[in-house]
């Protein structure tokens, strides 16, 4: 039963005049905490994959790539309408509850039932156990999904941290433990059970908004509509990102799909990681924002320079450091992921800020505008993986990379601007710095390479002697551009991050 004031945990109105402040300490706080769960998830990649073989995360991957689109379904998009809508009431919020609980509970049982159908499409009997346990998540998730929403849409930004980054830390110690004692893919099953159950004890007892007895609503259709906009999006991007997956398992078994799996988690894993805090803070912020033009446009921009500047020199270096990353993290044995690591590590270049455009539909309530856009990436995608397939697994990759940057990035970001105060200028001259200075950063590492580092050397060594010429240059380009100059004065940015008043 819900607590006499629900609407307390609703109401968001007090949020917007402090909410230059509110966006830096969250920006610090949910930073802090993405580190913190970047290094455990980054060392569950390395771990693990010298104590399992590529066929166990293959075979995970092959249920994986169900999973993640129906975990969309299970959402419907309606966390985001729960963030976005200015004012939204208790009964509203407990029609989605339990509009979300029950079509987890109804995922659950209908991937348990498909668990054979599943098995006989990949060939792999295995699959059928590890399908029924692994759909015990949709449940658990779909008890939270709104209770994960009023966190963020009151800002609550150490909650969120603390239950995001505890979940991790549980489910990698628990694939760990299970891993060493010979438990081979179960591990993995463990651990994608463990971190959904934890951020949902976590949820729960850190909101205390309480769910009503399933009635209708008043208005609940306007967030249905909305939720279904988000959720097209969304499958379509999911599709995307599972398509390859389900390829390349069904045609090449699972000890192909596992280089392929890992050598995209490897580089996706930070792509997420700077992303998913960039959506906690910026999506609620923005979106009281979005009537007010000239905040608006300064907060986007701020957002997206700096994303830019750390993340595209850093992931420029990657594809010609690729064997020095293989060999250190995942060991010999893993030799035939180098050259999927050098083609994921060019298409990180561009993916995070490209990621980060569906905040300017979120927020300015532009679903149906998102679901389009999303709808044309998403099959410009699939024609580039179609495209690479009679090049095998490496060719894939490489044409997801190539069309990436050169098709769906430029349409994305056409796309993005066409309505909103964000225009495309503004987007070019936030990335431009960046570009320029990751193609310094790969010349001094391509430099290196051939004329400095022996070919003999550990690759820890010339990884961290390349790393840190590439970053030194990209430092030292970016200070020599005004603009991203003051971006890099922490003090001046902080001031210059509160948005400004129209």
């Amino acid at each position: 039963m819900p607590r006499a004031d629900p609407s307390g945990h609703l109401n968001a109105d007090h949020l917007v005049d402090d909410i230059g402040r509110r966006s830096i300490r969250g920006g610090t706080v949910t930073l802090g905490a993405q580190l913190v769960k970047m290094v455990v998830q980054f060392a569950t990649i390395v771990i693990l994959a010298r104590l399992l073989a590529p066929e166990a995360f293959g075979l995970i991957a092959m249920v994986a790539a169900i999973n993640t689109l129906l975990d969309l379904v299970k959402e419907m998009g309606l966390s985001s309408a729960t963030i976005q809508r200015p004012d939204i009431t208790h009964d509203q919020v407990s029609a989605l509850f339990w509009l979300n609980t029950g079509i987890g509970a109804a995922l659950a049982l209908a991937l348990a039932l498909a668990a054979p159908a599943i098995a006989w499409f990949y060939g792999v009997p295995e699959l059928v156990p590890t399908t029924r346990l692994l759909a015990i998540g949709f449940l658990l998730s779909g008890l939270t999904v709104q209770h994960w929403a009023l966190l963020r849409r009151q800002m609550r930004f150490t909650a969120v941290a603390a239950i995001d980054a505890g979940a991790e830390v549980l489910g990698f110690v628990t694939a760990i433990v299970m891993a060493i004692g010979g438990f081979d893919y179960w591990s993995l099953v463990a651990q994608r059970l463990v971190s959904p159950a934890v951020v949902m004890i976590g949820c729960w007892a850190l909101c205390g908004w309480r769910p009503s007895r399933p009635r209708r609503a008043a208005g609940i259709g306007d967030l249905l509509r909305f939720g279904a906009w988000v959720t097209g999006a969304n499958l379509a991007v999911a599709l995307t990102r599972s398509i390859d997956q389900v390829i390349i398992g069904r045609l090449w078994g699972p000890s192909m799909l596992g280089l392929y799996e890992r050598a995209l988690k490897l580089l996706m894993l930070p792509i997420n990681n700077i992303n998913a805090p960039i959506y906690a803070v910026a999506m609620p912020g923005l979106s009281r924002l979005a009537t007010r033009d000239d905040r608006y446009r300064q907060l986007f921009a701020d957002m997206m320079q700096w994303l830019a500047m750390l993340t595209m020199p850093l992931f420029a270096m990657v594809p010609v450091m690729a064997d020095w990353v293989v060999l250190l993290l995942f060991g010999p044995r893993w030799s035939d992921g180098v050259p999927l690591v050098a083609w994921f590590g060019f298409a990180a270049c561009y993916l995070p800020t490209m990621l980060s455009l569906g905040l300017l539909y979120l927020s300015q309530n532009r679903a149906g505008d998102m679901l389009r856009a999303t709808l044309l990436d998403c099959a410009l995608s699939i024609a580039g993986i179609l495209a690479g397939l009679r090049f095998g697994v490496t060719g894939i990759a490489a044409s997801f990379a190539l069309t990436g940057l050169f098709v769906r990035t430029p349409v994305a970001f056409w796309l993005a601007t066409r309505r909103g105060p964000v225009r495309l200028h503004d987007l070019h001259g936030a990335v431009l710095p960046s570009v320029v200075a990751a193609l310094v950063a790969v010349a001094v590492v391509v430099l290196l390479r051939r004329c400095v580092i022996p070919v003999q050397v550990l690759p820890i060594v010339a990884l961290c002697l390349g790393t840190g010429a590439g970053l030194a240059a990209a430092l030292v380009t970016l200070a020599a551009i005004p603009s991203s100059r003051r971006s890099l004065m922490a003090l001046r940015h902080l001031r210059q991050l509160r948005p400004r008043e129209g």
